[in-house]
């Protein structure tokens, strides 16, 4: 696969895939990476390699299209007459939701739609601040909801009908409880350990298994191998679901909260206020910051050698360092550091109860990166 995924245009690169659709396991990058530079490249415009082979070209998209319909409840979407934005972030998605939903009741409206290598200027993430210009659309031209898919298509993230940002935590929780109280599921939890604490606290109320993995979605698809997974999802928007592949699909969590919304019949707002009701608010925020890679991993002992003793007024509870260093504290607040496994860059993540202390916790993660480095 082809793609800079989120990231801007300059990381266009591959990403390799295994037979059965999951990214390919460390040691077969490693195997296949053995082989850079071992010869020129060579260019060749008639279409054929080197060894003798083809490139075959073929559209796979309606291939993909039925198998989706076969895992949602493409009627009750069909029917539901439901009115929805989707901002393809200049991706490949764009187009895609048109094609799925063509002649039924549904209507589309595609934002960001068109081919742009360099995604109108902004790396192609599903997050509030690429928002910008579809939100402002949406306040002048009310829908039911917009769902938003990164550059590959591969994550999902949203707004509100009238531009108001839906978390990715959010869109996880509500997809999650969707899939226990009207899909009757059973099975595994399986997330990545920056994803919400909301979903330790539904699994713990459902009664469901819940397995934490370090973050990037090759470890959630280890998991969903093995068999008996209901959910698998990521901060960053990646949600892999049961009979399906098990891969993150941005195309099949969005008819899934289409098929959410077509079961409830009531607005998007009125569910997450529920989920806040029942299990308290979750705030969170995060920060993407430049620190230098050859003191990345003597950061990451010192934090493990001197953990703060609480974060807020919460003392620490607890600590994880399989993947970067997090803190949680007894109150279930809790602050990461982590360096990316794709940029150079250094990502701090933060959850509380409230914004302002979500903004206190970042404010103590960039001062924790002062003390070492």
């Amino acid at each position: 696969m082809i793609t800079a995924s989120h990231n801007p245009p300059i990381f266009n690169g591959f990403k390799l895939k295994s037979h059965f659709g999951a990214p390919a396991e460390s040691s077969t990058c490693q195997a296949v990476e053995q082989f850079l530079d071992r010869s020129a490249v060579r260019a060749d415009s008639s279409g054929r390699g080197s060894g003798g082979g083809s490139v075959i070209i073929e559209d796979v998209r309606q291939a993909h299209y039925a198998a989706l319909k076969k895992l949602v409840d493409f009627r009750l979407i069909a029917r539901s007459k439901l009115r929805f934005a989707h901002d393809a972030l200049f991706g490949v998605g764009a187009g895609c939701f048109d094609q799925l939903l063509a002649g039924t009741s549904c209507r589309v409206t595609t934002l960001n739609g068109n081919h742009d290598p360099f995604f109108g200027g902004i790396n192609p993430e599903p997050v509030e601040t690429n928002y910008g210009r579809s939100s402002a659309y949406l306040k002048r031209h009310p829908h039911d909801i917009c769902l938003v898919t990164d550059g590959d298509a591969d994550r999902v993230g949203g707004m509100d009908g009238r531009g108001r940002y839906l978390s990715t935590h959010q869109l996880i929780c509500l997809l999650l409880r969707h899939f226990v109280e009207h899909r009757q599921g059973t099975g595994r939890v399986v997330k990545a350990l920056t994803t919400t604490s909301m979903v330790d606290k539904m699994c713990s109320a459902y009664g469901l298994e819940l397995t934490e993995t370090g973050v990037g979605f090759k470890y959630i698809a280890a998991e969903m191998i093995k068999g008996g997974v209901l959910l698998g999802a990521e901060e960053s928007g990646g949600i892999g679901f049961a009979g399906h592949i098990p891969e993150r699909d941005g195309i099949a969590a969005g008819l899934m909260l289409l098929e959410m919304l077509a079961t409830e019949r009531t607005s998007i707002n009125t569910l997450c206020a529920r989920l806040e009701r029942q299990y308290g608010p979750h705030c969170y925020g995060r920060i993407d910051t430049r620190y230098p890679l050859e003191q990345r991993s003597a950061l990451m002992e010192f934090l493990k050698d001197h953990p703060p003793a609480r974060l807020l007024r919460s003392p620490l509870a607890a600590m994880r360092t399989y993947d970067g260093v997090k803190f949680i504290a007894a109150d279930n607040s809790w602050l990461m550091l982590r360096g990316s496994g794709t940029e150079p860059i250094l990502r701090i993540y933060a959850e509380a109860g409230s914004q302002a202390q979500v903004e206190r916790l970042l404010a103590l993660g960039v001062r924790l990166t002062r003390r070492k480095g």
